[in-house]
């Protein structure tokens, strides 16, 4: 299934390419080039449409004092840190990459009330980069937990990524697992958490969105 995101930009690529690879059959006939020129224009199609699927991926059972992994990839990084623009307070810090080949859509990781949503307008730092978690594009979501807690997510656009979608809207209340949004293009999620948080994965790991549980408040 392709993900509302990107179903226009599917529909644009399969008729820009079928025109290309039309005009250049009827250019220079059918012959070894040609054909091959056709199956790499396939495959370009099929990269954009594998990219924006929309799996269903089912919410393993999880306690409300348990963190979700809102998205596809490898944890980059782990470590304690300032967060000053919800929290304001120390915290633990878990990202999350998403390579060109995950799943991009984006899930709450836990139930709660959506306290804060905004959008910062940034640079285009590669995505693992120091910087990028409040120098990029980004766009940051503060939820007050179920066990009354809070957590902020932010979505982060890398130097191919250049667009965030999200759909939190403050005071709304979110299940885990329910779609938060969607990032095109390759990028990262972070995750900041209250001190003390038990952080179940480490540096390396690969994840999935709504099956790995990535802390415990």
């Amino acid at each position: 299934m392709i993900h509302r995101e990107g179903r226009i930009s599917v529909l644009l690529t399969f008729f820009v390419l079928g025109v290309i690879a039309a005009a250049i059959l009827l250019a220079f006939g059918v012959n070894w080039i040609t054909v091959a020129l056709a199956v790499v224009l396939l495959g370009l199609f099929c990269f954009v449409a594998f990219f924006f699927r929309d799996p269903h991926r089912g919410v393993i059972s999880s306690s409300n004092n348990e963190i979700l992994s809102s998205a596809d990839g490898e944890v980059v990084i782990v470590k304690e840190t300032e967060e000053t623009e919800f929290l304001h307070s120390k915290c633990m810090q878990v990202s999350v990459f998403m390579s060109l080949w995950s799943v991009h859509v984006n899930y709450y990781p836990a139930g709660g009330r959506i306290l804060y949503s905004k959008h910062h307008h940034g640079n285009y730092f590669v995505a693992w980069h120091p910087k990028s978690s409040d120098k990029n594009e980004r766009t940051s979501v503060g939820i007050r937990l179920d066990c009354g807690k809070d957590i902020l997510v932010r979505q982060i656009a890398g130097y191919v990524a250049r667009r965030i979608v999200c759909y939190a809207k403050e005071g709304e209340v979110v299940a885990p697992g329910q779609q938060m949004g969607f990032i095109k293009f390759g990028s990262r999620v972070d995750f900041f958490l209250p001190p003390g948080s038990e952080i179940l994965v480490k540096e390396g790991d690969k994840v999935r969105a709504c099956q790995t549980v990535i802390a415990k408040i």
